[in-house]
């Protein structure tokens, strides 16, 4: 029987950025998930861009989905 992973998705609202970190001018998206209640996994995504407020809208979107069950 498998589980599907899961994700406990903490947001700081004192921090726009959370989950987004800059390397060398390419905006990136990491978050952590469980694929058991054993194990954790980090994952890291580029978000394919140069501009702050865009990486922004793609994190929430992609947030949003892991919040709602779907996969990154």
């Amino acid at each position: 029987m498998f589980q599907l992973a899961t994700s406990a998705v903490r947001v700081n609202p004192a921090n726009p950025d959370h989950h987004l970190w800059n390397n060398n001018g390419t905006w990136f998206v990491h978050y952590t998930i469980h694929p058991t209640a054993f194990t954790k996994e980090r994952v890291r995504h580029s978000l394919r861009t140069k501009s702050l407020r865009d990486a922004r809208r793609q994190r929430d979107h992609l947030l949003l989905g892991l919040r709602k069950g779907g996969a990154a």
